[in-house]
């Protein structure tokens, strides 16, 4: 999960102008940009779902499978372009990456993951996901085909390469495919942003494991990134300059890493809720795990920093009072509330021995 904070600039609204060829619209569903080759299909989609790549061949695979919420509309996405999906590969297991793969599942299709991850997925870790932590519901699933670094893969009929590029997650990863130099970055980086990491959860280091993650990928040369978040960069060169640069940030400055993630989360929290009542939301913000952490990290209590939180959000625009209830001022695709009524991860189900 990137930055849901960001309000996109408005973009041309797709209309044909009289003698003139129609205005491009914007990417907001099923759409390839020029640079991908045909045998992949790419989605940008709003938040709370992270992008979708889609791989044609004869073994079909998806690249992350967005919100629980949108499970049904991701599902169907795929399969009217690919028929039956064989593979899901996850870039990590946040809940916007996540959360069609029990539906895909149970379709048919396997769910391959990075190997931390996919160890703690089997053995049914109450923290799968920092669903619980971070209160975003996913729907229970399990894991495949585990995947370490250097692993080939067929995913349609093309292979590519597992890249480990922990930081946002200790278990993120990144694919690489030589071939056309393409690099999925998932929450690494976007062309506005770099992931958010957890000091509290993965230790003071994550930022700088973060930063050595987007070297490492810089490094590849890519001709093509495609991140979880955003549009896919025009520039990959000032791309990765201005994610170092931002990486090098968090690294620098623990404590503004720590607001960073807590902003975000907020957001996120707001998004798939469709707001929370104003009055509601410090006392949701005291219940949480990861604003207690985050007030410990600060140096703040947790009603001081939920406090602080809430009112430098609206004043930085970031969340907007309507009605009575705060919402995440970017935009994204509302939420059934019926969805969210999944298990979290301590009471899944056990997952069957074959």
């Amino acid at each position: 999960m990137q930055d849901p904070t960001r309000q996109e600039p408005a973009r041309p609204d797709g209309t044909a102008r009289p003698r003139t060829r129609p205005s491009r619209a914007p990417v907001r569903g099923p759409s390839a940009p020029p640079s991908l080759p045909s045998w992949a299909s790419w989605w940008q989609r709003p938040f709370p779902d992270a992008n979708t790549l889609l791989l044609h061949g004869r073994s079909p695979a998806l690249v992350d499978s967005g919100f629980v919420g949108h499970a049904r509309e991701t599902a169907d996405w795929a399969r009217a372009r690919a028929g039956a999906i064989e593979l899901v590969v996850n870039t990590h297991w946040h809940s916007d990456h996540v959360g069609g793969n029990a539906l895909l599942q149970a379709g048919g299709a396997g769910v391959a993951a990075g190997a931390p991850e996919a160890e703690a997925i089997a053995r049914r870790d109450p923290g799968c996901c920092s669903a619980e932590y971070l209160d975003q519901p996913v729907a229970p699933y399990t894991v495949d085909v585990a995947l370490d670094d250097g692993q080939v893969l067929r995913l349609g009929d093309t292979d590519w390469e597992v890249v480990r590029t922990p930081g946002h997650t200790p278990g993120h990863l990144s694919l690489w495919e030589p071939g056309e130099r393409l690099l999925v970055v998932g929450d690494a980086l976007s062309d506005y942003d770099v992931g958010w990491v957890n000091l509290a959860l993965d230790g003071p280091d994550a930022a700088a494991t973060a930063l050595a993650s987007l070297q490492r990928m810089a490094d590849l040369g890519p001709r093509v990134i495609l991140p979880s978040h955003g549009p896919v960069p025009t520039d990959t060169g000032a791309a990765f300059d201005a994610a170092l640069r931002r990486g090098r940030r968090l690294v620098d400055d623990p404590d503004g890493a720590v607001w960073y993630g807590a902003r975000r989360i907020l957001a996120f929290a707001l998004m798939i809720r469709d707001g929370i009542p104003a009055a509601e939301v410090e006392p949701y913000l005291h219940a949480r795990a990861w604003l207690t952490d985050a007030a410990r990290l600060l140096r703040r209590t947790p009603e001081e920093l939920a406090e602080e939180l809430v009112t430098s959000m609206l004043s930085g625009g970031g969340i907007v009072l309507r009605e009575g209830r705060l919402h995440a001022a970017a935009g994204h695709t509302p939420v059934a509330a019926d969805s969210l009524r999944v298990p979290y991860p301590s009471a899944w189900p056990a997952q069957e021995t074959p």
